[in-house]
């Protein structure tokens, strides 16, 4: 299977200054083309020895800081971001022929931030942040509902849900950010902002 991408070239200067000023056009555009979840990513993450593991998530929050997910910290990503913080994002905007992928370091974010988040989520899935042990080992699907459905009635549509202890948020923060685009005869673009001594610069890679 092969395509031919067919795009507008992009130069050094049309960049914004930064990557998350770049990110943010570029993120409009996904939008704009109506990109299936352009806010979908894939998040990578790797033991203390090397060992890696990915999976897609949802971006919630991005600025100037960086780009903001929640996941229950007890999960393997959650686990392996707290013995080794280093990470990849990846997000795969097929059909306008365009990645994004970030490398940088994980941090979780303030118990304020992470409930006001969570209150603003849809009650069901308040409700599954604490019926799911994410990442361990479940019986069965039954066992999954019947935890969903003790919640239920304990906490009714309309009742305030706790925040689960071990549920909150994780911000990368970019060391390094690549704008992908795809183009004929495989000559890609792949811009790259880096971070050094406090300050971006942008490099060219071969595609």
């Amino acid at each position: 299977m092969r395509k031919q991408y067919r795009s507008q070239l992009v130069a050094e200067e049309s960049l914004a200054e930064e990557p998350m000023g770049q990110f943010a056009r570029w993120f409009r555009d996904a939008a704009e083309a109506n990109v299936f979840e352009p806010n979908a990513m894939v998040v990578a993450t790797a033991t203390p020895d090397g060992r890696p593991s990915s999976r897609t998530v949802l971006l919630k929050q991005f600025d100037e800081r960086g780009f903001v997910f929640f996941t229950n910290y007890d999960s393997r990503k959650g686990r392996e971001l707290a013995a080794n913080p280093f990470v990849s994002l990846l997000f795969p905007w097929h059909p306008i022929a365009r990645q994004v992928i970030v490398t940088g370091t994980a941090t979780r974010i303030g118990r304020d931030a992470t409930a006001a988040y969570f209150r603003s989520r849809p009650h069901g899935s308040q409700l599954g942040a604490w019926a799911s042990e994410q990442s361990t080992v479940i019986a069965s699907r039954a066992e999954l509902d019947r935890r969903y459905a003790e919640l239920e009635a304990r906490y009714p549509e309309g009742e305030q849900v706790p925040v689960p202890p071990q549920w909150g948020g994780i911000r990368v923060v970019p060391d390094a950010v690549e704008f992908w685009q795809g183009h004929e005869n495989r000559l890609h673009d792949r811009l790259r902002y880096v971070l050094e001594e406090e300050k971006w610069r942008v490099e060219r890679l071969c595609p």
